[in-house]
């Protein structure tokens, strides 16, 4: 069982649909004692990170998923990534779940004038070493983004990037954690890839 991180600030339905094109059954809830049961669990996010991270905190939702990360695979999808790193300077500064080093910065410190913000359509990934999460994605795959802020200081995590101006961190994986900027959901077969490799760990 997939389990899909209820906490006001993702993109539910899109998620639990790509999951039900793979055949994956997935239970979407709030409830730490449900997810724990999982065989693996999904933090999704949209919106903005402080919201996001005082979410998670308020509903001792945090604590739980630093817990299960060390016994069953995670995967942050875009704010739901960010989530997982030290700390964020989204409008301040906000503490992240500390589960990989790095930091989130604004995507506006990264790119010359010219490039858009958010970074919005589909971008080619660069893979750089062997992972477990991209199984079957290759590099010049192309996924689809959307995002204002990205990780960065995260080298020991950084399994494929994307060119913005530059590299960005564009997935990640380290233990038990892993994290897609982009939305694998959104991101047509490479994207149902993503998420079926995460399934079979």
């Amino acid at each position: 069982m997939t389990g899909i991180v209820d906490y006001g600030c993702g993109n539910l339905f899109s998620l639990k649909s790509a999951f039900a094109r793979l055949g994956v059954t997935t239970v979407v809830s709030g409830d730490a004692r449900e997810l724990g049961r999982c065989d693996r669990i999904v933090l999704p996010g949209v919106g903005a990170f402080g919201d996001a991270a005082q979410k998670l905190k308020a509903s001792g939702l945090d604590k739980a998923i630093v817990r299960m990360s060390k016994h069953i695979p995670l995967l942050g999808v875009c704010l739901g990534m960010q989530l997982l790193f030290e700390k964020s300077c989204e409008y301040g500064e906000h503490a992240g779940l500390g589960l990989l080093g790095g930091s989130v910065a604004p995507l506006s410190d990264h790119v010359s004038s010219g490039y858009k913000i958010p970074q919005m359509g589909w971008n080619a990934l660069d893979v750089k070493r062997d992972n477990r999460l991209l199984n079957g994605v290759k590099s010049g795959d192309s996924v689809y983004f959307v995002h204002s802020y990205h990780a960065v200081d995260c080298a020991d995590s950084v399994i494929a990037t994307t060119d913005y101006c530059g590299d960005v961190t564009a997935a990640v994986e380290l233990g038990n954690v892993f994290g897609t900027q982009f939305h694998p959901e959104k991101s047509g077969d490479v994207g149902l890839a993503v998420l079926k490799a995460f399934t079979e760990l």
